[in-house]
């Protein structure tokens, strides 16, 4: 017997007794084979050696064994921000558990995760997708839904919550909670807030507990003092720049990402802007960044491990047992330091 590296796909048909087409067809999975002769394909495969055995019996129960994991595209690095690396972290190990691999998609381009997903399952390469971001009128949940396809989301769905699983925190409770802190502390005078793509349902969620809060807190809400961008570095430099020369300037600023509020607690720091004296900042995921910041910033940590597991665990119910419309909120927790303390 030769050598499983020395093996070809002309062995197999040979042993087969079956053309090397009708091996390369049983391998894809076309439908217009039989049964009996995928069967007695395998089989030879399996004795050759053609294939690792795990392979094999992917290809007889036509799974791949491989769940996809959607990044969210955009103009910056998006595994820079520590949430998703957090947020892999517990899809990894969930999908271990499970006895899953991972396909991670790579696909640079904005607005090209449809493309991605369409590429996953048309090559057969994943069993379920996991879905890292939710926006509004996101043509990636109605494609998935459409075909009623396996997939679970990190977030809360605009529509179809019914026929999706999905986990996220209370963002609107998290950031209402978040914004009557700073009022509390004695923040009356404007907060601001730079918020992160206004598409996104975690940013709209995030906008309404911050609107809420002033409310209840009888601060006028003030559409200048609202700023939109991208969960990135720029975003805080930029509006950390604009809020610095209000006359008046306000006297809290809500960000909705850690990396922003790093960038913006920086640039107030280098124009002698005080912290929290001057301003006081809080923000979102609890990550290194807001812990070891020169100024240790305010921050509600959302565990985006535990969304990462919950969201394969999800994933899994999809896949093997058909569930739909599955919902798991996770608990937040808000640590409270120098920035907003002082």
């Amino acid at each position: 017997m030769k050598t499983s590296g020395a093996v070809t796909i002309k062995d197999v048909a040979k042993m087969a007794g079956v053309s090397p087409s009708t091996v390369s067809r049983v391998i894809s999975r076309n439908p217009k084979i039989t049964p009996e002769t995928s069967e007695k394909v395998l089989k030879c495969m399996k004795e050759l050696g053609y294939y690792p055995n795990a392979i094999a019996r992917s290809l007889a129960s036509k799974k791949s064994g491989t769940i996809g994991v959607i990044m969210p595209t955009t103009s910056e690095d998006v595994l820079l921000n520590p949430f998703f690396p957090e947020a892999l972290r517990g899809i990894a190990k969930a999908a271990s558990k499970a006895g899953y691999d991972l396909l991670l998609s790579t696909n640079a381009e904005k607005g090209e995760e449809l493309k991605v997903i369409k590429n996953f399952i048309r090559g057969s390469k994943v069993d379920g997708i996991i879905l890292m971001s939710s926006k509004v009128n996101d043509e990636c949940i109605e494609f998935l839904t459409s075909l009623d396809f396996p997939f679970s989301l990190i977030g809360s769905p605009h529509c179809f919550s019914d026929k999706i699983n999905h986990v996220d925190n209370d963002n609107y409770m998290a950031a209402y909670e978040l914004t009557r802190h700073l009022s509390m502390t004695g923040r009356r005078k404007k907060i601001a807030m730079i918020a992160g793509d206004e598409k996104l349902t975690v940013t709209q969620k995030r906008i309404e507990g911050y609107k809420k809060a002033l409310e209840e807190s009888n601060i006028p809400f003030k559409h200048e003092l609202l700023f939109m961008g991208s969960f990135d570095e720029k975003t805080g430099y930029k509006y950390g720049s604009i809020i610095a020369d209000l006359d008046p300037r306000p006297d809290a600023v809500i960000v909705t990402d850690d990396v922003v509020a790093f960038a913006a607690v920086r640039l107030f720091e280098s124009l002698d802007v005080k912290i929290p004296e001057d301003i006081a900042v809080a923000s979102f995921n609890n990550s290194i960044l807001s812990r070891y910041s020169n100024t240790p910033i305010t921050s509600v940590d959302v565990n985006a491990a535990k969304l990462g597991k919950e969201s394969m665990k999800l994933l899994v119910e999809a896949m093997e047992s058909g569930v739909r419309g599955s919902k798991v909120i996770t608990p937040y927790t808000l640590h409270k330091r120098k920035s907003t303390e002082g």
